[in-house]
């Protein structure tokens, strides 16, 4: 009797370990098939063959700029931005229990986007030294609402609403200096603030290379706890979770990943947003969304930029693309929960 019972509980965990397994090698595959077709197609068609010999160290007349110098920047630095993106924002839903807990949505893109425009045009400040502004100031507004939100604890939907208000805050300080901005200036700003991975150089990609191994290894390393409170926080608390510990974890390395992705390619939309219930659909009740999620925003960044640039009529930065499919999907998702008798 036992004996059946174990074995067939174990049968189901190698089913789900197995087709976790599936899934994820799926989501890679497509990752790599899109950086594939990134690098070999754009205004014209590179075969197979040349680009495997330029990313080889071939010298190539033409292609070597073409796919070295300028499509293969664009595509790493794409799917670097779209991991951070993607992991960070799907831990935010996940320890919050709310699919609206995002960066977008609750601040912290708009923290580092203000303190960008902030150090553009009033500081007249470039390059690195932006970015650096950008990241502190998505810690530091990231630290103001949890601040400001806690109370007993901090409650998902208490932080959304705080997140909201301070984010509306934020954008009305972006207009009023974009409203004063010198011409010279004001291109890059709003450059920055559409958020694209035009000009990328493989030199911007180590910082988010040294933030997925920090950040990303440490939130990866909470995986089960992160789990524990999707259950509620008395629940994971009766398994051994130190429920705020993890809280202040999670929040400090998802940050970092979110601001870190926004500083070098600027605040894609939605992509945080999205990666999350997308990989949920995908993959169902097989283990964590984190590794899921990050491909899956590596995915939509890829794509939308490969979009923007190639398949519209005009030329579009990659976060214009991705706004445009996740502001649907954010008025489906109020709907829903409205329809449903739930709260904000």
């Amino acid at each position: 009797m036992f004996s059946s019972v174990i074995a067939s509980i174990a049968g189901n965990r190698r089913e789900r370990t197995l087709r976790r397994r599936n899934i994820l090698t799926g989501l890679v595959t497509l990752l790599v098939a899109v950086f594939a077709l990134t690098l070999m197609s754009g205004q014209s068609f590179t075969p197979p063959r040349d680009v495997m010999r330029v990313l080889l160290g071939d010298n190539i007349p033409g292609l070597s700029f073409t796919v070295g110098q300028l499509r293969l920047p664009r595509a790493v630095l794409s799917i670097l931005a779209g991991l951070c993106f993607g992991m960070g924002g799907v831990a935010f839903q996940i320890m919050l229990r709310n699919p609206l807990a995002s960066p977008d949505i609750i601040g912290i893109s708009s923290g580092a986007s203000a303190a960008a425009v902030f150090a553009i045009i009033v500081l007249s400040l470039s390059g690195p030294v932006v970015s650096i502004f950008a990241v502190v100031s998505g810690l530091a507004i990231a630290l103001l609402v949890y601040a400001l939100s806690f109370r007993n604890g901090v409650a998902g939907t208490r932080l959304i609403l705080v997140g909201i208000g301070v984010s509306a805050m934020l954008q009305s300080f972006i207009a009023y200096i974009l409203s004063v901005a010198p011409a010279w200036s004001l291109q890059e700003a709003m450059r920055w603030l559409t958020g694209s991975v035009n000009g990328a150089q493989l030199g911007q990609t180590l910082p988010l290379l040294l933030a997925l191994a920090v950040f990303g290894g440490l939130l990866l390393s909470r995986a089960r706890d992160l789990e524990a409170l999707r259950l509620g926080d008395d629940t994971a608390a009766a398994l051994g979770v130190r429920v705020a510990r993890t809280r202040i974890i999670v929040i400090i390395t998802s940050v970092g990943m979110i601001a870190f992705a926004t500083a070098v390619a600027g605040p894609i939309a939605f992509v945080a947003f999205l990666s999350g219930p997308i990989a949920a659909r995908i993959m169902g009740n097989n283990g964590s969304f984190l590794l899921p999620a990050a491909l899956v925003g590596a995915t939509l960044v890829l794509l939308g930029d490969y979009c923007g640039q190639f398949l519209l009529p005009s030329r579009y930065p990659v976060g214009v693309v991705t706004g445009a499919l996740g502001a649907p999907y954010l008025i489906f998702l109020i709907v829903r929960v409205n329809r449903a008798g739930g709260s904000l």
